[in-house]
């Protein structure tokens, strides 16, 4: 079974468990972020309203200041932590936009185009509806705090409320938090900066400048990135402009390139001489070069994101969401342009701009654009969005000060209650639907992106299982890979379980630098294939993964009652080393760096490879092929 390997990720030489944050690993984290984001608010609201209140803003009106000779950096602790934690947060917003837009859902421009769409939409009817309630008044000018949505209270939502909601929910819902989120960080930077100073304006571009020279000339030195990212913080904060531009900026420079077989080689070789000689010297050197292999933006989001998701967001919510709530402020509250405003643009209208621009988006006279979920999908999903909370606390804190920023700040609260409860109500309400209402749309979704660079021939592929199943699994392995036969036993089960709807295919992929009897094993299933024998041979060779060698493979063959002299000059004579070498070749157009590596109806499978989670990842591509 593969339970004891956990989200094992076989032999890459990425460090077992999962190429480096990907969209699963994102999500859980936020799932969980999303509880201590709650706890903190809660916490907040209750010191603000304790006997201890006055210690609540005393608090966070505590001046910090750093000197160094003459210079001199003042600002309280609540400015600390929205200045410059945040600047960490909107970081790490900036590196996930940048991989999704290098390898994951935004890299395709068309299929993204109505999900971008319909977060312009969510953004611009709830500032068009705050606007009609603050025409002409100075409370106009905070249109911006209806505009946002809260990264981790919405995803962490959705696995809550929408337990049963497809992936494509989750990533259309992840789409429009990071338009929300470079939208909402363009908006802080043009309207709400009221003076700048060029010159530290400039200082800040120099150093940006200087970050990306480090990169064109392959400069490494995590010190150097981090002093001049310090750099670009403090003068984009001297300058007037929100500090947390300079964060989202400094993301989306860090590219997520995939490992290449070049580099993992590279890594391999290094860690060899440190097992010959384990000194301090080889340790640094394979060390460095096993992280190298992955880019840096993978690497800061494994490093930072459970920082931003555990203590910087909910330190933000401690410093921010405290509000004296009494009978007056209620009254005063329920009749505040302000309160009413945010209460109407985040509950009503989040989800009628996103339901609406995906409407007309959808249309034939504007392009006729794929639906990226079924409308009772899309709907809760808008729904949910109208948590804005994080942004919008900031874009608040931005905008007013005294009454109008306690307004604001209830009128947040009170939505992002309103709209996780009627997000609530919407998934359980989809979950009592007839099929047919809770399908439609889905006609017109656009087919999901595929990875598998080869598709299954099943005149030339080896396959199990009927040719019209739902699902088709396609594994790349190796014989002599362990994980690999780890998970020939929980594929058997998975194939019991699901029956007609899967189909399971393998291809060869050996990894000579760490398995040499592989290829050889390879060779040994073709020669068996040609004789009609190869899922009993594959069988064979994974059940005695530890004998691989030529005369043991020989016996096997005259096992399964085999033309043993056939199968000898086959093997002598590499008849189907080609046949091999396709595979192969197929795997690295494919981007498939080590083994197992798992392509389910052609998108790679990123996470636990255990039987649990294959299950669930089959049976979501099982109801989403039937919906189709």
């Amino acid at each position: 079974m593969l339970d004891d390997l956990g989200p094992a990720h076989g032999d890459q030489s990425i460090q077992r468990g999962r190429l480096a944050l990907p969209l699963r690993e994102f999500l859980a984290q936020e799932n969980s972020g999303a509880v201590l984001l709650l706890a903190a608010t809660v916490v907040a609201l209750v010191w603000a309203n304790s006997p201890w209140s006055e210690s609540y803003e005393r608090m966070w009106e505590t001046t910090l200041s750093l000197r160094l000779g003459d210079a001199d950096l003042s600002m309280d602790l609540r400015h600390w932590v929205n200045d410059g934690l945040m600047a960490l947060f909107f970081f790490v917003a900036g590196l996930e936009i940048r991989r999704e837009f290098d390898r994951g859902e935004l890299r395709e421009r068309r299929r993204v185009a109505t999900p971008v769409i319909a977060a312009l939409g969510g953004m611009a009817v709830p500032a068009l509806l705050y606007l009609a309630l603050n025409a002409g008044e100075p409370t106009a000018r905070g249109w911006g705090i209806t505009m946002g949505t809260d990264t981790a209270f919405a995803l962490g939502l959705l696995t809550l409320v929408g337990g049963q909601a497809s992936p494509r929910v989750r990533i259309f819902l992840l789409t429009i938090v990071i338009v929300d989120d470079v939208a909402a960080l363009s908006v802080i930077a043009i309207v709400y900066t009221e003076a700048v100073s060029i010159t530290a304006l400039a200082v800040a571009l120099g150093w940006f400048a200087l970050v990306i020279v480090f990169q064109r000339s392959g400069f490494r030195s995590p010190m150097a990135y981090g002093l001049v990212g310090v750099g670009v913080w403090l003068a984009t904060l001297l300058s007037g402009v929100h500090a947390t531009v300079a964060g989202v900026a400094l993301g989306v420079l860090a590219s997520a390139r995939p490992p290449t077989p070049e580099a993992i080689q590279h890594a391999s070789t290094r860690w060899r001489l440190f097992r010959e000689q384990p000194t301090p010297e080889y340790a640094r050197v394979a060390s460095l070069s096993a992280a190298r292999t992955v880019s840096w933006n993978e690497r800061l989001q494994h490093l930072l994101h459970p920082w931003t998701s555990y203590v910087v967001v909910p330190v933000f919510a401690l410093a921010n969401a405290g509000l004296p709530i009494n009978s007056d402020v209620l009254r005063h509250a329920a009749s505040s342009p302000v309160t009413l405003g945010i209460v109407l643009g985040l509950v009503v209208g989040k989800p009628v701009g996103i339901l609406t621009a995906t409407w007309l988006m959808t249309r034939r006279r504007l392009g006729g654009w794929p639906l990226p979920i079924p409308w009772a999908e899309l709907f809760g999903a808008a729904v949910l969005a109208g948590i804005g909370f994080t942004v919008s606390l900031l874009i608040a804190d931005i905008s007013f000060e005294g009454q109008d920023l306690e307004d604001a700040k209830l009128g947040i609260l009170t939505a992002s209650v309103l709209a996780a409860a009627l997000a609530w109500f919407a998934f359980r309400g989809i979950a009592y639907l007839p099929r047919r209402w809770t399908l439609a749309g889905s006609e017109s979704m656009a087919s999901p992106l595929i990875d598998l660079a080869e598709p299954v021939d099943p005149e030339v592929d080896h396959v199990r299982g009927p040719e019209d199943a739902p699902v088709t699994l396609v594994e790349y392995g190796g014989f002599q890979c362990p994980y690999c036969g780890a998970a020939e036993s929980v594929l058997g089960e998975l194939a019991e379980a699901m029956g007609d709807d899967l189909r399971l295919v393998f291809r060869h992929y050996p990894l000579l630098d760490v398995h040499p009897q592989a290829e050889l094993a390879a060779a040994a299933a073709e020669a068996a294939a040609a004789q009609g024998k190869y899922w009993e041979m594959h069988s064979l060779l994974f059940a005695h993964q530890e004998s691989l060698e030529e005369a043991a493979i020989v016996d096997y063959a005259r096992s399964l009652g085999l033309d043993v002299g056939r199968f000898v000059d086959d093997l002598a004579s590499g008849r189907h080393a080609m046949r091999v070498e396709r595979d192969v070749a197929s795997g690295a157009l494919s981007g498939v760096l080590g083994t197992p590596t798992f392509f389910i109806n052609g998108r790679r499978h990123q996470g636990a490879y255990d039987r649990d989670s294959l299950a669930a990842a089959v049976r979501a591509e099982a109801s989403l092929a039937r919906g189709h």
